[in-house]
């Protein structure tokens, strides 16, 4: 039984680093839009060219795009993931991703080191853990199933926390946030893979970041989840955006300290409007993540 051990591991380490951190902004909802533009009026109260009235246009344009490459790297802790793939955020988010993990909880783990495919509907998250997996833990199916509902069943305000972002997510929601928190600053001019882009940053309250993250939690479950983030040694997070000349989120970086050493997530967005095809994989090679817990469900929140 340890291979089933080692493969629940892997999708845990999956949906702590991949979807909370790469292609999920630890970002508002469109409410917050609202938010900033009423401190603003029509132009924010400000110039065309203030930090918030700059933020508010590139959250339009990039919200009606429905549509990007996506590529990053996140640090969590000792934990590394690099992906690429694309995302369609037009009707819940449906994403493709090749996903390659490194260190921490699944260091020693089969899947270290190599590329995974990974598959995203507005329902759930797809992740091929590859040959060795099938043959020793997943009774010869390739893919693990991780349904959002499930999730939010079993594993308290964070899984509610994840089902929410995914469902609900996309790159515009950086920018939604940091408007939201009226604390943005424009650093300059910089350039971004070879496109002029200003650079804009701000830093979050930990004690707000849980109010303005989430469209549909409850209020019990937006306790919880602050809870857990206080606990976890978080108070701040900074909140990096670079913004091209068609008024696009070409670039994030969000960055946060903690009792694990610390968070660190870089994701770059290009081709807009890119066509994204997602097929579910065929049930006769997917397994459910609940049948992999043995029954027991999801993983409980960590503290």
């Amino acid at each position: 039984m340890r291979g089933t051990h080692v493969g629940v591991r892997c999708v845990i380490a999956a949906c702590g680093v991949v979807l909370m951190a790469g292609l999920t902004a630890c970002g508002g909802d469109k409410s917050d839009e609202g938010k900033a533009s009423d401190k603003t009026g029509d132009n924010g109260g400000q110039s065309v060219g203030s930090p918030l009235a700059a933020l508010k246009l590139a959250s339009q344009r990039t919200d009606q795009q429905n549509s990007a490459k996506v590529e990053g790297t996140t640090q969590n802790g000792t934990q590394t993931a690099e992906m690429s793939g694309a995302m369609d955020w037009a009707d819940g988010m449906n994403a493709t991703m090749t996903i390659t993990q490194k260190g921490g909880a699944i260091a020693s783990s089969p899947i270290a080191g190599k590329p995974l495919q990974a598959r995203y509907t507005p329902d759930a998250m797809f992740m091929n853990m590859g040959d060795e997996f099938a043959q020793q833990a997943g009774g010869g199916k390739h893919w693990i199933k991780y349904d959002y509902d499930v999730l939010a069943e079993k594993a308290g305000a964070s899984g509610a926390f994840l089902k929410d972002q995914m469902q609900n997510n996309n790159p515009s929601r950086s920018v939604q946030l940091l408007m939201a928190s009226g604390k943005v600053k424009k650093v300059g001019s910089e350039s971004v893979k070879g496109a002029e882009t200003t650079h804009y940053t701000g830093t979050v309250e930990v004690s707000e970041l849980a109010k303005m993250q989430s469209t549909d939690l409850s209020q019990s479950d937006l306790d919880a989840l602050q809870k857990q983030m206080e606990q976890s040694g978080m108070k701040t997070e900074t909140i990096d955006l670079w913004i091209d000349n068609k008024n696009l989120l070409v670039k994030k970086r969000e960055q946060a300290k903690s009792n694990n050493g610390g968070y660190d997530s870089t994701v770059f967005y290009s081709d807009y409007g890119t066509k994204v095809t997602v097929e579910e994989p065929s049930s006769s090679d997917t397994i459910s993540f609940e049948e992999m817990a043995g029954g027991a469900g999801a993983p409980k929140p960590s503290s």
